[in-house]
């Protein structure tokens, strides 16, 4: 479990977050969502014990631990946006190092190593590595002892098809674990696939959260449907208005926003209408579009 209650940090007198409270329950994916800037890496490496907060407090795990606390650091691993190893150190060595560090068994290395599947790599030099390799190195370091909590700074940035199944493999696993996973992100995809809940920050300040529910919710309302008709029928437009308020006309095409529930409806209005129907396609709200229209609401 990770819990900020009043989380408050500034640099050089500037606020970066501003009395952030949230919880990241365990058994839970919760996915951090904001611009560059928003706050996100400050947030995660508090959680981390890398930074003390300036207000308010950061616990860890059961016992609410303060996140500075070294029996706190012991129960979470962290990856950070850019993961560094020494270049001269093979792949294996670099983990087995980890390993020695944090108590691990011996079997663990062999275990990350497994997940990573650094193509026959592990025992080169990590100089040889391409980004996404090193990348894949990092997740199999952060999660060599099952951590209770696992503390995620863009960790999908750099991989390819292969090491985001193995990722997404990890994640669901730390979940039915009970495990706690916070993570931030700009790939919509892997919060849409991986998150129990979605919290969005702006300027150092939390502007929304969403459970999945209340975010597919959210999504739903956003989609539309595009009818297409042997021709325009007069008054047609002015019927579909007193269903959904947003309708518009695109050539021979009715756009229709509004969500999948009151579909049926529509097209039941638009045949009593005189509308012939040749066509007819559906497109679900989409993440993005909801995010840019946060954001923009917060400008």
């Amino acid at each position: 479990m990770i819990e900020y209650d009043g989380f408050t940090k500034s640099y050089g007198g500037r606020p970066v977050v501003n009395a952030l409270t949230l919880t990241v329950p365990s058994g839970s994916v919760v996915a951090l969502l904001g611009p560059n800037g928003s706050g996100k890496t400050t947030t995660i490496k508090a959680a981390a014990g890398l930074i003390r907060p300036d207000g308010g407090q950061v616990r860890i795990g059961t016992r609410r631990l303060p996140a500075d606390d070294p029996a706190a650091r012991w129960s979470c691993s962290y990856l950070p946006q850019h993961a560094a190893f020494p270049e001269g150190l093979t792949g294996r060595e670099v983990v087995d190092f980890y390993r020695r560090l944090r108590n691990a068994p011996p079997g663990a290395a062999e275990r990350v190593l497994k997940f990573a599947s650094l193509n026959g790599a592990s025992s080169k030099p990590v100089s040889t590595y391409s980004g996404g390799m090193v990348q894949r190195l990092g997740l199999a370091v952060a999660t060599l002892d099952y951590p209770d909590v696992l503390l995620l700074d863009e960790p999908t940035a750099a991989l390819d098809p292969d090491g985001l199944c193995a990722f997404y493999g990890l994640v669901e696993e730390r979940r039915k674990g009970g495990g706690a996973i916070f993570f931030s992100s700009h790939q919509l995809g892997d919060i849409e696939r991986l998150a129990d809940r979605v919290a969005v920050m702006v300027n150092g300040t939390l502007l929304a959260e969403f459970t999945e529910r209340e975010l597919a919710m959210k999504l739903a309302d956003r989609g539309l449907m595009r009818v297409r008709l042997a021709m325009r029928v007069s008054g047609l437009l002015e019927r579909v208005r007193s269903r959904s308020p947003k309708a518009l006309w695109f050539g021979d095409e009715l756009i229709v926003p509004g969500g999948a529930s009151d579909r049926p409806a529509i097209l039941d209005v638009i045949r009593a209408g005189g509308g012939e129907i040749t066509g007819l396609t559906a497109e679900e709200g989409r993440l993005d579009h909801f995010y840019r229209e946060l954001i923009g609401a917060a400008a």
